[in-house]
């Protein structure tokens, strides 16, 4: 095959348009980081004010203060209440997590998100976990910093793509602001919210996550969120080996939360109340749970960092495993406002945790950081993000071969058993449909010339594709001009119609894709067996 042939060709379609694009990422990574910043002092603050009776604005433990118990029953419906106000009076799409929320925003809202919801999300979302909720503060964040890319971009003259980009970047960024964890941002950003991987997109979220992530030293402090000391340098086969099954359970628990939310959600569905009271409903679950294990409230920064340097105690295990899973499942199903990651870490902790008890002992809390990637990796259905998240938070690189047997265990339990994960059910149940298998398009791989006709066109058409054009690049000009049969020409004599192109042609490559995924053929035969000697009589 000569060079020729594919010389105009490259491994990426990349312009120099990308560079205004990053430039934009670029503010867009510092505004995200003081986002992330105002709503952990948010919270905070709400915490204080209603579990503490002060104006502080550090994270605290809602159950740390050992608040009365009409308190911790109480405070949760009451903001349940509130944010069921904010979604029906100002915007129903501060309801949920916010992942979902920022995928559809995506999807089919072209990347455009409405300013009061980048206003919104984050004072429901304080007010969710400020009065008890057992929510994450990321979810909120990665919607609030996917609204101001959002809206930076709609001012500006971009595409649709673009625009995405620019979501996305502030999306990254609050969560690399927010957790201190840069590679696993970027990866998360690459694995659910981008559905690409391109130099276009990768490189302006690269820029807004190391923006945010070089603000967040002098906003929120530097070093790693769950420090964990004194970490082996060698594991071992044996315990490597056992994270499998510690893998497998881990993707067992996830499958199990992640029915548990939807289950609550059609439970939530049935009831004859306007969806305004559902997170009412949903709090008063939170303070029922919050009286029987009280650490299960809020965020639980504090609970996950006890769990991973090993010095949660039987009781803690076994609270935050059931009560936690149980009212962070049921009261999400209600619609109310908050994120899934710290209460899906808390939960993979506990679980670790309780393995250490019976699995041999590698290091304080090694069981408990295996633990929690498996589920990040089941429940967000993200076995990368599941092995380096962990890894950023804790600093400790040598568990790199154990966290990634059991987060991809977990993500084979969960892709296995489950149709979608906790982000993308909802989704589903939109009407959506959201393939997140990514593989190269086989009309990518494929020219003209291999598929075309070299009998002219039978009808007259203006729409010419050179021979060496990929079926990828002449699917965008059928759909561009809106016909579905081409001249073909050669680039050194475009004038000279050397054969046409059809629709029916594109599907050669479709099939060539279909029979590699669908005929099996064996390619080398087994060397014949000799027949054995027998004895004549």
């Amino acid at each position: 095959m000569s060079k020729d042939r594919v010389a105009h060709l490259g491994d990426f379609t990349l312009t120099p348009a990308v560079l205004r694009v990053i430039a934009w990422a670029v503010p867009v990574g510092a505004v995200a980081a003081v986002a992330a910043l105002g709503l952990q002092r948010l919270i905070g603050l709400v915490t204080h004010l209603v579990f503490f009776g002060d104006a502080g604005s550090s994270l605290a433990a809602p159950g740390a203060g050992h608040p009365a118990a009409w308190l911790i029953l109480l405070a949760p419906v009451a903001g349940g209440l509130i944010v069921g106000l904010m979604a029906r009076y100002g915007s129903e799409k501060i309801r949920g997590h916010g992942m979902p929320e920022t995928i559809e925003a995506i999807l089919v809202g072209g990347s455009r998100v409405a300013p009061r919801v980048a206003i919104l999300k984050p004072l429901s979302a304080a007010v969710s976990i400020g009065t008890g909720g057992p929510f994450g503060a990321e979810g909120p964040i990665i919607m609030t910093g996917g609204a101001v890319g959002s809206i930076l971009a709609q001012t500006l003259h971009l595409t649709a793509a673009e625009r995405k980009t620019l979501l996305v970047s502030g999306a990254a960024a609050g969560m690399a602001a927010t957790f201190n964890a840069p590679l696993a941002s970027v990866l998360l950003a690459v694995e659910l919210l981008l559905f690409e991987w391109r130099p276009r997109s990768f490189i302006p979220v690269v820029a807004a996550v190391a923006t945010a992530t070089m603000l967040r030293v002098p906003l929120l402090g530097g070093g790693a969120l769950f420090p964990l000391h004194a970490v082996p340098t060698h594991i071992g086969a044996w315990p490597e080996l056992l994270c499998v099954p510690a893998g497998v359970l881990g993707g067992l628990l996830a499958v199990a939360a992640t029915g548990l939310v939807y289950a609550s959600e059609d439970a939530f569905h049935r009831l004859p109340l306007h969806w305004m009271w559902w997170p009412a409903i949903g709090g008063a679950i939170i303070g029922v749970g919050g009286l029987i294990e009280p650490r299960a409230l809020g965020v639980g920064y504090d609970v996950i960092d006890s769990l991973l340097t090993g010095r949660g105690g039987m009781s803690l295990i076994v609270g935050i495993l059931v009560v936690k899973t149980a009212i962070w499942s049921l009261s999400l199903g209600s619609g109310t406002s908050g994120g899934v990651l710290a209460p899906v870490f808390m939960i993979g902790a506990a679980l670790g945790g309780l393995e250490a008890h019976v699995l041999p002992h590698v290091a304080p809390g090694f069981w408990a950081l295996v633990g929690l990637g498996a589920v990040v990796g089941g429940v967000m259905r993200s076995p990368l993000t599941g092995v380096i998240f962990p890894l950023e938070l804790t600093r400790a690189w040598p568990y790199v071969l154990p966290l990634l047997i059991g987060a991809t265990a977990a993500y084979l339990v969960s892709a296995l058993l489950l149709k979608r994960s906790v982000l993308t059910e909802k989704i589903a149940r939109r009407g959506l449909h959201l393939s997140r298998e990514y593989a190269v398009d086989p009309l990518e791989v494929l020219l003209v010339d291999e598929v075309m006709s070299s009998a002219p066109p039978d009808e007259e058409t203006a729409l010419v594709i050179c021979i060496d054009d990929t079926l990828r690049e002449a699917a965008l000009q059928f759909a561009g001009a809106h016909v579905a049969v081409a001249a073909v020409v050669t680039r050194e004599a475009p004038d000279v119609v050397i054969g046409h192109l059809t629709v029916e042609h594109l599907l050669e490559g479709r099939l060539r894709d279909l029979l590699a995924e669908r005929h099996r053929e064996r390619l080398i035969t087994p060397l014949p067996t000799r027949p054995r000697a027998t004895l004549s009589a």
